[in-house]
């Protein structure tokens, strides 16, 4: 939430014919995140909630390659977003343990039910 709230703070100050735009991609990608984290955990099933979070995922990977073009057009410094990727870098690997840990008792599951 913190990262989505970053986000929609650091694109108030984009150009305004960016509103719906770049901006507006930023902000769904930003809120998919923590969105789809959410929806997984919902889920009554690992497989649903490793999709999910392998969803959120590729939402975070959408969002930096927005930050990068965001540079690149000028509309925000490299500097002004090391705190945003830091805390995404941090998002993305806490993701990443999760869906290894969701995967490694899936296969332990299975590993177990085919000896029985």
């Amino acid at each position: 939430m913190k990262s989505t709230t970053m986000v929609y703070k650091l694109t108030d100050k984009f150009p305004e014919e960016e509103k719906f735009g770049l901006v507006s991609q930023m902000r769904r990608a930003a809120i998919s995140i923590p969105c789809n984290i959410a929806e997984g955990a919902a889920r009554r099933g690992k497989r649903e909630f490793r999709n999910f979070l392998s969803m959120a995922q590729g939402s975070l990977s959408e969002l930096d390659t927005q930050l990068e073009l965001s540079i690149l057009l000028g509309y925000v410094r490299a500097e002004d977003l090391r705190e945003l990727w830091d805390q995404l870098l941090r998002i993305d690997k806490m993701l990443s343990g999760l869906i290894r840990s969701l995967t490694n008792r899936t296969m332990n599951n299975k590993e177990k039910r085919s000896r029985a």
